[in-house]
């Protein structure tokens, strides 16, 4: 009885001291000295705290059409995702890209992403090349999230349209929408059949064949989009693919109609005016012409700032903002981190001034 006692008090002494400890760093959180502008180092730029970072062991890789990989990426205590979703892929190199997730949500114990290779002729940054080239069977991943900025949302109907590998987050949409018995459509474009992966599923998918149009351009030529004009209102507009195939879709939609669209791909480098940049703990000031990005012109000046994917998705690069007007231009940050906040590879500034944490 004795020892029951002391375990007792020994348990209620610790759940005390880590009452205390979060009341203490909610005060700090609170302070408006906090963070001590007297630091060394600067607080931000440290990467997002919000989603999961785990390890992962790659035990499946194939090939499920040209061009194309597929890994299974094992772990243990993965979180939970609703079709739409995507995860940060952190590459050997220390490379963050981001990939749908195209497997079934019910499988807890694994995650499954495609990528296509992209090289650099083709604009590719690295990315895709490294996971083709050094990806197998027993390598180690580091993954972060999942995230959601593409959700399935609740509709009588749905109309999905994928470019080539941007089928990689519609197909677990496609599954959903057929298991829950829902109207749905899907219109399939790539290059040629030998390129398109998951055609064979999504065939089964369609059963009678009346719900799915498979377009290959070596074959059919480019997509007819005029059908677009007459969607009726109820009916959920979906489309990941190419840049040029999404801004299609948003032109052909009647005037009023947005389509949901998952870019990743930056829809947000476009040129904006010319600006300064303070670097406040550095105490040296930075000019940004109106063709390049923040990041670019930082890091001219002080090379150890981290960055990675330069798309305003992964956050990597974010800073905090002391003053100045923020042109937000990403894809991550929630709005309450827009308030002091901006990532400087995509977000600029509206005015003639940016004073950064750095």
């Amino acid at each position: 009885m004795k020892r029951l006692t002391t375990v007792v008090l020994v348990a209620g002494a610790a759940l005390v001291a880590a009452r205390a400890k979060r009341a203490m760093g909610r005060r700090i959180e609170a302070s408006p000295l906090w963070p001590m502008p007297a630091l060394d180092e600067p607080v931000s730029g440290r990467g997002r705290h919000s989603t999961t970072t785990l390890r992962a062991l790659v035990t499946e890789r194939t090939t499920p059409a040209e061009g194309v990989v597929q890994l299974r990426l094992e772990a243990a205590g993965l979180p939970s995702w609703e079709p739409g979703a995507h995860v940060d892929l952190v590459l050997p190199s220390g490379l963050v890209r981001q990939y749908s997730l195209c497997g079934d949500p019910a499988d807890t114990g694994a995650y499954t992403v495609a990528t296509r290779l992209i090289g650099p002729e083709d604009g590719g940054r690295g990315g895709s090349v490294e996971v083709h080239e050094q990806l197998h069977e027993g390598t180690e991943v580091e993954l972060r999230g999942p995230r959601n900025r593409f959700p399935l949302v609740d509709a009588p109907a749905y109309l999905f349209v994928a470019g080539g590998i941007g089928i990689t987050p519609v197909l677990p949409m496609l599954r959903a929408a057929d298991a829950a018995g829902a109207d749905w459509r899907l219109l399939y474009c790539g290059r040629a059949r030998a390129t398109m992966p998951y055609l064979d599923e999504i065939r089964k998918l369609d059963g009678a064949g009346t719900r799915v149009t498979v377009v290959a351009e070596d074959e059919d030529g480019l997509p007819d989009l005029s059908f677009l004009a007459g969607v009726p209102t109820e009916t959920a507009v979906y489309c990941c693919g190419p840049d040029g195939l999404m801004d299609a879709v948003t032109v052909a939609l009647p005037d009023g109609r947005e389509p949901r669209l998952e870019r990743f791909a930056p829809g947000a480098t476009a040129p904006g005016g010319a600006f300064e940049v303070e670097l406040r703990r550095s105490g040296r000031t930075v000019a940004v012409a109106a063709d390049q990005s923040v990041l670019a012109a930082v890091r001219a000046e002080l090379p150890h700032v981290s960055y990675s994917c330069e798309q305003g998705f992964c956050g990597t690069c974010q800073q905090r903002v002391l003053e100045g007007e923020i042109d937000h231009r990403d894809e991550l940050l929630t709005d309450s981190e827009r308030g002091d906040s901006m990532l400087i590879c995509v977000s600029r500034c509206t005015g003639p001034r940016l004073v950064l944490d750095l």
